[in-house]
């Protein structure tokens, strides 16, 4: 069978967080939710998602295809419901479509014809991202079963004498990973690290959790599940049930709680982000498809923030704070709650980030690791940029 996870239009609440991916690359648990579909099923998988993305993520048909929604994670009773499927039905709770298997020619078109097809409703749990809160918010039961997909019939390397562990068997830990001096707390939840992880000494920890491959937790951190460190990061300080996506770094002290971080982002020495009101009323976030700030349903909400994204030392973010792609913030006092993409500046005021100065950063950023800023990777953070640009009004 030919999978297709597709975009429906959570994609458009999700930004800034989808300006540079498809929902189902966006991370939750230890796993991307596209990886997550690579161990559940058995078939290639490729996105439908917005044009300006597709030619980084390409779309591959064939004679049937099994569309799924890109914001739903995989459950081994959804996965039962999802393989019984036959061609021009669709899996669906109320007004939600699932999945379907449709026909090549009908695969660009799944959000128009889902009310079309024949209905099979299903009265399962499942869970689906749809709001960038739901990230962190969902965290610790993604972390959970990631953990047991990752884990089942496998042994840990074994932990070192040097570390104090309460709940050890529930603790995971990958080939080349470090543990020196530290303190983990399985009994709240699983910890999982990662392949060349390192937790260095001192380092205090509270699953779930999730340190993924080639990822370092410094001296002395401290760590409230349920929070995942993605591929490639560097952390510090204190940070409360908080997810970063990859290849960022917020390696010195301050804290980080309640919110998420896309890629390439880096907070500097001792920034802090508020997770509570301090007349601890339900937390507003802005909302890029209505254009002003929407409730949360949430007392913790902290930080959003968007791919390439910077801060300089010292900086405080109110709460519930969305930074949008490739904003780079500084300066003293607190920035306002939304920061446009390619923004540059802070609570004395901003200006535009132009794209030259972002793709030099970028490319210095990337190159650290041994990669390159490849024109379609420019092409993508060029249409953010044009897109925010209703947003920037300094």
């Amino acid at each position: 069978m030919n999978y297709i996870l597709f975009d429906d239009a959570a994609w458009q609440d999700l930004r800034p967080l989808t300006y540079t991916r498809p929902v189902a690359e966006m991370r939750v648990g230890i796993l991307t939710i596209s990886e997550k579909w690579k161990h559940s099923v058995k078939g290639s998988i490729s996105h439908l998602t917005q044009d300006y993305l597709q030619a980084k993520y390409p779309l591959v048909t064939s004679h049937t295809n099994m569309m799924i929604n890109g914001g739903l994670c995989p459950s081994p009773r959804l996965c039962e419901a999802i393989s019984s499927l036959k061609k021009g039905q669709a899996l669906v709770t109320g007004e939600l479509v699932l999945a379907a298997v449709v026909d090549a020619g009908d695969v660009s078109r799944i959000n128009e014809l889902a009310r079309t097809l024949s209905p099979v409703e299903y009265k399962g749990e499942f869970l689906k991202i749809r709001f960038p809160w739901d990230i962190f918010k969902n965290n610790g039961a993604a972390i959970e079963s990631d953990y047991e997909l990752l884990t089942r019939g496998r042994v840990s390397q074994p932990l070192g004498e040097t570390n104090r562990a309460l709940g050890a068997d529930r603790i995971f830990i990958e080939e080349g990973a470090v543990v020196q001096f530290a303190t983990l707390n399985a009994s709240t939840g699983p910890i999982y690290i990662g392949k060349d992880a390192e937790v260095m000494e001192g380092s205090i920890v509270r699953g779930p959790f999730a340190l993924c491959d080639q990822s370092v937790l410094k001296m002395a951190c401290k760590i409230y599940g349920p929070t995942t460190i993605g591929p490639g990061s560097k952390v510090g300080g204190e940070i409360n049930n908080s997810v970063l996506w990859g290849n960022s770094n917020k390696a010195h002290d301050g804290f980080l709680g309640n919110s998420v971080l896309g890629e390439w982002c880096n907070l500097g020495a001792d920034t802090n982000n508020s997770n509570l009101k301090n007349n601890y009323e339900e937390v507003k976030l802005w909302s890029y498809t209505s254009g002003r700030f929407v409730k949360t349903g949430l007392q913790f909400c902290g930080l959003v923030m968007g791919d390439h994204s910077k801060c300089g030392i010292n900086t405080m973010f109110n709460t519930g704070t969305v930074v949008g792609v490739s904003a780079n913030i500084f300066g003293d006092g607190f920035p306002r709650n939304f920061i446009p993409s390619f923004a540059w500046g802070g609570a004395a005021g901003f200006q535009v980030y132009t794209l030259p100065k972002a793709f030099e950063v970028a490319r210095k950023v990337l190159d650290r690791q041994g990669l390159q800023l490849s024109p379609v990777d420019e092409a993508i953070l060029t249409r953010v940029f044009e897109h925010d640009q209703q947003w920037r009004n300094f």
